[in-house]
C-alpha cells in the first residue's frame, strides 16, 4: 500500500514542476521531500521522476500513478472533511509536543494540511526532550505529543491515562565528514567497524546516547566521546567539519544543512520507534481531528509493535 504523504508528495512536484517549487508548498525542505520521494520510489519498484536542466518530469511509470495518487488523495480530503463536520470541528486550540526533530521534519505538511481544513484552530506547537512530552500530555499541559523510543535505551512506558501508538519506525546512520573513507561504500557497515573512532554525540543522559552504548557494548566496540552536545544541527556541523563521526537519525543525515558522508548500518543497526500519545479520555473534536491526520499520514504496519500504557 502506498503512502498517501508520499503520494501527495508526487502530486505536489508533478504539479509544480520542481521539487524545491514542491517543497515550499508543502512545508517541507528539498532533502525531506526527496526522501519521500525516493521512498515511494521503492514502494513503487520504478523511477517515477526525471530529472531535467529544466525541472523535474514524470516519467512513464509516473504518468501512470499521478492520476490514481490524485484519486486516492481526494478521496481522502472527503473523508476528512466529513468527519470534521460529524465532530463538529470549528475553532478552539490544539496544543503539540514534539521533539526537535519531528518538530522539523514530521509535523509541518501535517500542521499545514490541517490548517487548511480547520482555519479557525489555533495550533500551539511546544518542544520537549523525549519523554517529557507524554508526561506534558498527562499533567494537561499537551494534547498530542510525539515522542520516541530507541532500540536498547529503558523505556518507562507512557504514563497512566495516556495512549501510545507507534507512527514510524526510523534507522541511525553513520555521517562522517565528506570524502572519509568509512562512507565510501554502498554495503551497510559493521558496528564493530567503528571501534576506536572518534565520536561526536550527545549527552549521556539522553536516549540516543545509550542506546548507541548498548549496540556498541554487544559487539564489542568502543567508540571515544570527543565531543558532547544536545543539537543535532551542531552535531552534523562538527562532523562535517572532521571533528570525529556520529551516529544519528536518517531524516536528520538527509536533511543536513552542511555537507556529509553518510552510510547505513548492518542489521541489527539502532533504530528508534516514533510515536503519538493522547490522553485516553479526550474528547476534543480539534485534537481528534488533528491526531487522525498524524495517524493517517505517518502510521506504519507490523514493522512497529504498540506500546502498553503504564497503570
Amino acid at each position: 500500500m502506498y503512502d498517501p504523504t508520499r503520494l501527495a508528495a508526487l502530486v505536489a512536484v508533478a504539479e509544480a514542476g520542481s521539487i524545491t517549487r514542491a517543497a515550499a508548498r508543502l512545508g517541507y525542505t528539498v532533502p525531506a521531500l526527496s526522501q519521500q520521494l525516493a521512498k515511494l520510489e521503492r514502494e513503487a519498484g520504478a523511477e517515477l521522476l526525471v530529472r531535467t536542466h529544466r525541472g523535474t518530469v514524470l516519467s512513464t511509470a509516473g504518468e501512470v500513478l499521478v492520476p490514481h495518487a490524485r484519486l486516492v488523495l481526494d478521496q481522502m480530503e472527503r473523508a476528512r472533511l466529513e468527519l470534521a463536520e460529524l465532530a463538529g470541528v470549528s475553532g478552539g486550540r490544539v496544543r503539540v509536543g514534539t521533539f526537535s526533530t519531528a518538530g522539523m521534519h514530521l509535523l509541518p505538511p501535517v500542521l499545514t494540511a490541517f490548517r487548511r481544513s480547520h482555519p479557525a484552530v489555533r495550533l500551539i506547537v511546544a518542544e520537549y526532550e523525549p519523554p517529557a512530552g507524554l508526561v506534558a500530555v498527562a499533567e494537561g499541559a499537551a494534547d498530542l505529543a510525539l515522542t520516541h523510543v530507541y532500540d536498547g535505551a529503558p523505556d518507562a512506558g507512557a504514563p497512566g491515562g495516556v495512549t501510545v501508538e507507534p507512527l514510524l519506525v526510523e534507522e541511525l546512520v553513520l555521517i562522517t565528514a565528506p570524502g572519509q573513507a568509512l562512507a565510501a561504500s554502498a554495503a551497510p557497515l559493521a558496528l564493530a567497524e567503528l571501534d576506536g573512532q572518534p565520536l561526536v554525540s550527545s549527552p549521556d543522559t539522553y536516549p540516543n546516547r545509550r542506546a548507541i552504548e548498548v549496540a556498541l557494548d554487544a559487539v564489542g566496540a568502543r567508540m571515544p566521546v570527543v565531543c558532547e552536545t544536545p543539537s543535532y544541527v551542531t552535531v552534523c556541523a562538527l562532523v562535517s567539519a572532521g571533528l570525529g563521526v556520529a551516529l544519528v537519525p536518517r531524516m536528520v543525515a538527509d536533511a543536513a544543512a552542511v555537507p556529509l558522508g553518510v552510510r547505513a548500518l548492518a542489521a541489527p543497526g539502532i533504530r528508534r520507534t516514533i510515536a503519538l500519545g493522547w490522553r485516553e479520555q479526550e474528547r476534543g473534536p480539534s485534537a481528534a481531528a488533528l491526531r487522525a491526520l498524524l495517524l493517517a499520514g505517518y502510521r506504519r504496519g507490523p514493522e512497529a509493535p504498540a506500546r502498553t500504557p503504564r497503570v
